[in-house]
């Protein structure tokens, strides 16, 4: 009876050993997550969330109109008020839109969001002259803020190609012509044509539309109801490209 007790707990000394060496087994076939991996998954989640941050409001403002930008809410804390009324693109006269592309980025049609090749005329020009698109404004006015900063411009050059795959060029152009200022204190084509000429923003003229035009690159010094001599040579150029990208097609992507 001795024996036999003892031989029973020998056998179940041994079945202990054997559970303990498996789970030393299955311990030991865990691998160990290094710290460089898990900072390397954590930044790749940081990555996916910030993507996600940024798409939301793209596709939100793709359907919406929005309420408001940065600039404007600014401008509005610093003069105690705006001039500004939502227009739809079908609103405006068609001259406007060719306008405001012929003045700012004639190749509008033709690019992605970042035109290569106006990057490369200004660093061969030194940085003399400027090669944001029109989305690229849109997205600064609408999503960031003014300034210059390389985080801004980091953020300006990671969420325009976004805009862009997301949005028609009708729309893009659409926002700009509802957000840019045009004025001390207006935004819009709309309170743009009433500001300067007294009338809607589907009456101006040839040469309004590129006098508001010239507006666009110092809206604060210009004004297209007393335009300079400068501005006047400039709006006849704007209005001979805006009759050149309707003639050739680059006006094609924006108007129905």
């Amino acid at each position: 009876m001795a024996k036999a007790a003892k031989t029973g707990g020998k056998s179940g000394s041994s079945k202990k050993t054997k559970a303990r060496g498996k789970s030393a087994g299955k311990a030991k076939a865990r691998p160990d997550i290094s710290p460089g991996r898990l900072a390397k998954r954590w930044i790749g989640r940081a990555a996916l969330v910030g993507v996600a941050v940024m798409l939301l409001p793209i596709l939100l403002f793709s359907v919406v109109n929005p309420p408001t930008t940065f600039t404007i809410w600014s401008e509005y804390r610093r003069l105690g008020d705006i001039d500004r009324e939502w227009m739809p693109i079908e609103a405006m006269a068609p001259v406007l839109a060719r306008s405001v592309v012929a003045a700012e980025d004639a190749r509008f049609c033709q690019h992605w969001g970042l035109d290569a090749e106006a990057i490369r005329k200004a660093i061969a020009e030194g940085g003399q002259r400027g090669a944001s698109t029109i989305s690229q404004q849109v997205v600064k006015n609408v999503f960031l803020w003014q300034g210059r900063s390389w985080i801004r411009k980091a953020l300006e050059t990671l969420m325009t190609p976004m805009v862009e795959a997301v949005w028609s060029k009708r729309r893009i152009l659409e926002v700009y012509l509802n957000v840019a200022e045009m004025g001390e204190g207006v935004f819009g084509a709309e309170a743009a044509a009433r500001h300067y000429f007294g009338v809607g923003p589907d009456e101006l003229s040839p040469r309004q539309a590129a006098l508001l035009a010239s507006v666009l690159p110092n809206p604060k010094d210009r004004s297209a109801a007393k335009p300079s001599a400068f501005m006047r040579k400039r709006a006849a150029q704007i209005m001979d490209g805006a009759a050149t990208i309707r003639a050739d097609g680059r006006a094609a992507c924006f108007e129905d």
